[in-house]
């Protein structure tokens, strides 16, 4: 089995890439080849790499010409399947990481004014995204798509009118060894103390880059709402204007009460230190870290148009509010916050009893199989 995984770039901090990973590890089998097709691959995995780096100037030569290259690979029919994770015509599976373009532009259209929503829906590169995006749903070559949400999934039915057998929801997987609550007993106390935090102040954790999407500003609003007045925030995170950030906490009187942290390679303490996981996204599909925080025993605040809501459903593991509602985040924070930590942080580990590395493998595995097999079949 020969199989192509197409990503434009690698960054050790993105949910896509961390994915990645975490599939080709868990997938790991004799017959199983694999190649990343990619202009930049610093992972340092032994499956090897096929690069495809035209030159370009700007962020929509950049992705038009990648997008040229790959699909002249794809032509090529050296693979038995093509797993893209960028949006690209012609491949044999797209993986819905980043949700759908359109459904984002009208999401962040709810924080802009007129002028703003018309100059992002006529900027070139958004209408490149968008037309790509229906160009590569509506091809004939596309066998599946494997979407980490059933949020994104309905989604792409009603905006694109796919028909059900191509949509295949396969949750993100998480390594539940290693984030656990353990954590909070091997580094609750001495990054508390590392950051002057009293062992009796409530944290509440955020991790994530792109503060503005994520819903950061709407985060700090909400601890200026909060009943307990001395919670804390930490951000982890990376982020071009951070500095806004840090000005805004200022402005709102809790920069005392903010830590910002920038980006980390490992996140385990960070989890371990905190009592409680916010990320008010404004679209999300579904991310990475709500897993590993719910694994580490943490209680989630999250929002309607997050795909890791669905973890939360018909759990008391956690609450959903809307993105742009800083009062209702705050009411669901301090609920969080009051209940019993014990009884939370069981009902948290059991959200994703059934998310582990090895369930999402044995997903991907299947759909993999069923594919190859159609593929063989005699025409």
């Amino acid at each position: 089995m020969k199989l192509a995984i197409v990503r434009q770039s690698y960054t050790p901090y993105g949910g896509a890439e961390r994915f990645v990973e975490r599939a080709l590890s868990a997938l790991a089998r004799d017959d199983l080849s694999v190649t990343i097709v990619t202009r930049r691959w610093q992972s340092g995995t032994k499956h090897a790499a096929r690069i495809c780096n035209p030159f370009y100037l700007g962020r929509l030569w950049r992705d038009a010409g990648f997008a040229a290259a790959v699909q002249k690979v794809v032509a090529s029919g050296e693979f038995d399947l093509v797993q893209s994770h960028e949006r690209i015509p012609g491949c044999d599976i797209f993986r819905a990481g980043d949700g759908v373009h359109a459904t984002w532009l009208e999401l962040r259209g709810r924080q802009q004014s007129v002028l703003q929503r018309w100059l992002y829906r006529w900027h070139p590169w958004h209408r490149y995204i968008c037309a790509a995006e229906r160009r590569m749903f509506l091809h004939p070559a596309l066998r599946a798509v494997i979407c980490n949400s059933q949020m994104v999934s309905d989604d792409i039915a009603a905006r694109f009118g796919l028909e059900p057998e191509k949509l295949h929801v396969v949750h993100n997987g998480v390594d539940l060894d290693y984030f656990n609550p353990g954590l909070k007993v091997v580094h609750r106390t001495e990054m508390r103390a590392r950051l002057g935090i009293a062992e009796d102040v409530p944290v509440v954790l955020y991790v994530g880059s792109g503060f503005a999407r994520k819903g950061v500003p709407q985060l700090l609003q909400a601890m200026t709402h909060l009943q307990h007045k001395n919670a804390v925030a930490i951000i982890v995170g990376r982020d071009k204007h951070a500095r806004r950030i840090q000005a805004m906490a200022e402005r709102l009187g809790i920069a005392s009460r903010v830590h910002l942290v920038g980006p980390q390679q490992d996140v385990r303490p960070w989890y371990g230190v905190a009592d409680v996981f916010a990320l008010p996204t404004l679209y999300d599909p579904f991310p990475n870290v709500v897993l590993e925080a719910l694994a580490c025993g943490l209680p989630v605040m999250t929002s309607e148009t997050c795909g890791a809501a669905e973890a939360l459903r018909g759990s008391d593991c956690g609450r959903v509010c809307d993105a742009l509602d800083p009062a209702a985040q705050a009411q669901a924070l301090d609920m969080l916050l009051a209940a019993d930590r014990q009884t939370l942080e069981q009902h948290a580990r059991a959200c994703v009893s059934g998310m582990g590395r090895a369930d999402m493998a044995a997903r991907l595995q299947s759909l993999y199989a069923q594919l190859l097999a159609a593929s063989r079949r005699p025409a």
